[in-house]
């Protein structure tokens, strides 16, 4: 994608109000930003590639349905952590939905094949990009607590 020219941006900035010097400013540290943000997407998905690809690489025992198992979780692994990176990076919302999409259903092959094989599926886990919550209290918090019907 061809980048906006600086005299483009000024312009519009200036119709805006914003002053000529600012928009310099605004324009070199969106593009700098969106560089180092592209290195960086581009460099952990490298890595999860990579990661992917060795992973895959397994001695065959003689038993293909444990040898399938065991090139195809690496490849879903490989999915979600892409996905993964596409959360931390990515803009558009609807490639945003589909990348969480992927994680979830590609979780859910991964333990559907571990079963499959009797082995167990993975321990339920937060995606690493979302918030950790705090654990739940002993105590319900009052609006969880059974209203009292003798009052």
């Amino acid at each position: 994608m061809r980048q906006p020219s600086f005299r483009g941006v000024a312009a519009a900035l200036f119709l805006a109000g914003v002053p000529v010097a600012v928009a310099h400013e605004i324009h070199t540290s969106d593009r700098s930003a969106a560089r180092g943000a592209e290195a960086s997407f581009y460099k952990e998905n490298v890595a999860a590639m990579n990661k992917m690809m060795s992973a895959m690489e397994v001695k065959p025992t003689g038993d293909i349905d444990r040898d399938f198992v065991a090139m195809m979780t690496p490849h879903h692994q490989g999915a979600i952590d892409m996905a993964i990176i596409q959360l931390r990076y990515g803009k558009n919302e609807v490639l945003r939905r589909l990348a969480q999409e992927i994680i979830v259903e590609q979780m859910q092959e991964i333990d559907a094949m571990r079963l499959a094989i009797g082995e167990k599926p993975s321990a339920s886990a937060p995606v690493p990009t979302q918030v950790m919550t705090a654990p739940p209290t002993a105590e319900p918090r009052p609006e969880q607590r059974p209203m009292d019907m003798n009052k």
